[in-house]
């Protein structure tokens, strides 16, 4: 049964850190939480409370949200195998909420801290981890040496109490809601993607391939980075409206319109400097390689359903860099939240869609099928 909204607020202590408590009692012992069934299925029951380790937070989970991953996740595409046994993985790797017990060595956040999680915990004993591409861990899914993707490789946010490592959580702003920061871990991901390509973005010419929730947050970033000239292509006159709002200043409806010769001819022929590609289709890349400049930069921010085939020659000839950015890094997270917390990026209007957490089966429907326009759909814990 859902907690009441005095229940909500729950301020706990750790003496020691299994024995949460918040002076009035202990923390629940069980909890409601999602979890995968056979491909496609996803379903709610009772799950043990997490026990924290000596450097965990346990976060009482108010929002989180989803987003491409989590399809491919409920298929069970993403596992390339068997994956975890129907009925014990959790997913959800997008979520905010408050800090109700912590590990005995962590000192960095009180209770009651209302925060955001960002997904990855690379091993940091690997040479990309001890470089800063935690990302990108040698030692991916491998628990025993410390590698945690929360609701991808151990269990995640779709639950009323979910544990993370100390370093993977952010502090909030008293102006950002919960629905608003569920939707900064993918803020998040857009400040990686532009991490790649070690240049400022001030003046550059830039077009964004796809209007979904990465795409529209890559409009703002880029805005407020001082980038030149933004475009932004893609299927959905709704969403390339909210881009224009956005800052966007070419706006490509590619059902009615060749995005490469839009962009070509709204630079002079040349092509713009960077292309971020966030749409994840098929035919994409070929158009990204298109509208870059000789020399230009390509990033593929967007993961494709299966093999993409395009012409690399146009790349080589053309002395194209094509980069490629798996989630958040490099403490993207909290630069998100500091662009937000000063107002200059905004995820509220994103938000389309809140179900329960006993509607989730309802929630990813919406979402795979773009009900009602859905392109941010809460899960409201």
């Amino acid at each position: 049964m859902a907690q009441s909204s005095a229940e909500a607020l729950e301020a706990a202590a750790t003496t020691p850190a299994t024995q949460a408590t918040d002076g009035r009692r202990t923390l629940p012992t069980t909890m409601r939480a999602a979890v995968l069934g056979g491909p496609g299925q996803i379903s709610v029951t009772t799950k043990p409370v997490p026990q924290v380790g000596p450097e965990d937070v346990l976060v009482r989970v108010r929002r989180a949200t989803l987003c491409g991953t989590d399809l491919n996740i409920r298929s069970r595409a993403f596992f390339g195998g068997d994956g975890p046994a129907p009925g014990t993985f959790t997913p959800g790797h997008e979520y905010a909420g408050e800090v109700v017990a912590l590990g005995e060595s962590v000192d960095e956040f009180a209770i009651g801290d209302r925060v955001v999680a960002e997904a990855h915990r690379g091993c940091m004993r690997c040479t990309n981890c001890l470089i800063g591409q935690y990302t990108d861990c040698l030692n991916n899914g491998i628990t025993a040496k410390g590698h945690r993707t929360q609701g991808m490789t151990v269990d995640g946010g779709f639950a009323e109490y979910v544990v993370n490592h100390v370093a993977t959580l952010h502090r909030l702003p008293d102006s950002i809601s919960f629905d608003e920061a569920a939707a900064l871990t993918t803020a998040g991901t857009v400040m990686h993607a532009l991490d790649v390509l070690r240049s400022l973005v001030v003046g550059a010419s830039v077009a964004v391939i796809g209007p979904g929730s990465i795409g529209l947050l890559c409009v703002q970033v880029l805005r407020e980075l001082g980038a030149g000239f933004i475009a932004l292509s893609g299927t959905r006159p709704e969403r390339l409206a909210i881009g224009g709002e956005y800052g966007a200043h070419l706006l490509i409806d590619v059902a009615a319109e060749d995005p490469i010769a839009v962009v070509r001819r709204a630079t002079g022929g040349r092509g713009v400097d960077i292309v971020l590609e966030c749409s994840g289709a098929g035919v994409a890349l070929d158009q990204a390689l298109g509208m870059v400049r000789r020399g230009g930069d390509i990033v593929l921010v967007g993961f494709f359903n299966g093999p993409v085939a395009a012409d690399l020659n146009a790349a080589v000839m053309n002395g194209v860099t094509l980069h490629t950015v798996r989630g958040e890094g490099a403490q993207s997270v909290a630069r998100a939240v500091s662009l937000a917390g000063q107002g200059r990026i905004r995820t509220a209007e994103l938000i389309t869609h809140h179900f329960p957490l006993e509607q989730i089966d309802a929630a990813f429907d919406a979402y795979a099928n773009r009900t009602d326009g859905a392109i941010k759909v809460m899960i409201d814990i």
